[in-house]
């Protein structure tokens, strides 16, 4: 894929007006420090699932280092979708600092992202869990269960493997991903 003429029409779209601002979603830090040595605008936002059981610690600082805003995809490990994992919902740590705080595993783990820093997409269709989405401005997670979260064992919800092809820009899932853990 050609990543340089891809963002330059993409930085054209936005000096023309066409969009406020341009992001990119699932950048490595390679593939953005790639991407940064030719933009004249910098990437806005980079997309990428981000939860507690995928905290992506190393592209989440190399982010703010660039001004990159991250907004986190499968905040809550996309269970009961055909990829991803039950690591969030299922987890003793969210579920025991849940019950201590009375609230949701769901809005320990929304509350986690956003005191990152990190903006979150949610996706839900029922209307008790949009507003339970919302119930996470008006507490926080202490020190402690903080230092407890970024415990928990980090593994990626989504292997990649759809997008390998020994056609495609991506051949392998190290090449993919970068091996950016």
């Amino acid at each position: 894929m050609d990543f340089k003429a891809v963002w330059e029409a993409m930085e054209e779209c936005q000096r023309l007006g066409l969009v406020k601002s341009v992001g990119v979603s699932n950048f490595s830090c390679k593939k953005l420090s790639q991407l940064m040595v030719n933009a004249k605008i910098p990437p806005a936002v980079n997309q990428v699932q981000l939860n507690p059981a995928w905290q992506q610690r190393k592209l989440r600082d190399f982010c703010e280092e660039n001004g990159i805003l991250v907004s986190a995809w499968a905040p809550l490990g996309a269970s009961g979708a055909s990829w991803g994992s039950l690591a969030v919902m299922d987890s003793p740590i969210l579920k025991e600092i849940a019950a201590a705080k009375g609230k949701s595993t769901a809005q320990v783990s929304l509350r986690w992202i956003y005191q990152q820093g990190v903006s979150v997409i949610v996706k839900s269709f029922n209307k008790e869990r949009m507003k339970e989405n919302l119930g996470i401005f008006d507490w926080e997670l202490s020190e402690e269960e903080l230092q407890q979260i970024s415990q928990m064992p980090q593994h990626r919800g989504v292997s990649g493997q759809l997008f390998i092809s020994p056609n495609g820009p991506y051949k392998t899932v190290q090449e993919l991903w970068d091996d950016d853990s």
